[in-house]
């Protein structure tokens, strides 16, 4: 086995590792076992068949949608089912545009059809928090159409969001099958073998069998090797972005109570000492706040800066 690839099983948060556990006809058994976790026992599945994940848009500027999975249960259902890792602007919107895909392809061509639509579920496993769901404690999120008096309209459009980060359970508290699924979605890169004996079931133990890399062709190794590089990559993005908006808060922050206290001991700042506090580092902001009360006058000020460029 590459060096580079010491875990016993993969990341399924990886697009390879996503795929090639969901993805596939032979391996149809995991995906439905997960999707009955999380729909009304009156959808339950019992088969399905993978369908073409691009969909093409009615006229040549009409805009394609690609899905990570798309499949038809054998009741005419859709189900698209997505992995994402980081935040999108219009990510709702994005989720709302793809299921007009599967909806827009159920209709028949002729005068006879009676508009009578299968249900269409848009699943999506997201690594992040929703901005306006921080405070809130839900993991799973469904969605659905409902009128003003909070009742459903219409039950055949659902939209269910897996927000993993809030999942904190450990491997002792877990209690349903939907606590092991998320466990397993959010851990499995770090499980070793054999898997704890709490989740030796049925549709586990064929997804360790499929997500053991001792298993993988040299060809499948360097996909996935690709696949987990890109996604430590777009983690580290988007953490050094949120540190960085961290630092840039801070910074404002301290600036401007600085701007607003300065004045009371050493008298108006001009336009040009206003900008050269505004430049500083948080590091040499820290410092000015902890002596700018033993400024005099604005000298002290102006030396004290012409000393502290960063």
């Amino acid at each position: 086995m590459p060096y580079y690839l010491k875990d016993k099983y993969i990341s399924l948060l990886t697009d390879f590792g996503f795929k090639r556990v969901f993805g596939t006809e032979p391996n149809k058994a995991i995906l439905i076992d997960f999707l009955n976790t999380l729909l009304p026992e009156y959808h339950c599945i019992q088969d399905l068949t993978f369908k073409n994940t691009e969909k093409l848009g009615k006229t040549r500027i009409d805009r394609k949608a690609i899905f990570d999975i798309y499949c038809q249960a054998e009741n005419g259902d859709r189900f698209i089912v997505e992995i994402q890792k980081a935040k999108q602007n219009f990510f709702k919107e994005r989720s709302v545009y793809y299921s007009t895909f599967p909806i827009q392809e159920q209709a028949v061509q002729g005068n006879e059809w009676n508009f009578n639509l299968s249900a269409v579920y848009t699943v999506g496993i997201l690594d992040f928090i929703f901005d306006d769901h921080k405070d809130d404690d839900t993991i799973v999120h469904i969605v659905q159409l409902k009128n003003q008096n909070c009742e459903v309209f219409y039950d055949k459009l659902k939209f269910i969001y897996i927000q993993l980060p809030k999942f904190k359970k450990t491997i002792d508290q877990l209690e349903t099958h939907l606590d092991k699924w998320l466990f397993i979605l959010k851990n499995l890169a770090s499980l070793t073998d054999p898997p704890p004996e709490s989740l030796q079931e049925t549709a586990f133990n064929e997804l360790f069998e499929v997500a053991a890399i001792a298993n993988f062709s040299r060809t499948e190794e360097a996909s996935y090797h690709n696949s987990l590089k890109y996604y430590r990559d777009m983690n580290n993005v988007v953490d050094t972005a949120r540190q960085e908006g961290i630092e840039q808060g801070r910074r404002e922050e301290r600036s401007k109570m600085l701007l607003r206290l300065l004045p009371r001991t050493v008298g108006e700042l001009s336009d040009d000492l206003q900008n050269q506090i505004n430049q500083l580092s948080i590091v040499k902001l820290d410092e000015l706040t902890e002596c700018f009360l033993d400024f005099t006058d604005l000298q002290d000020l102006i030396n004290w800066l012409r000393n502290n460029q960063d």
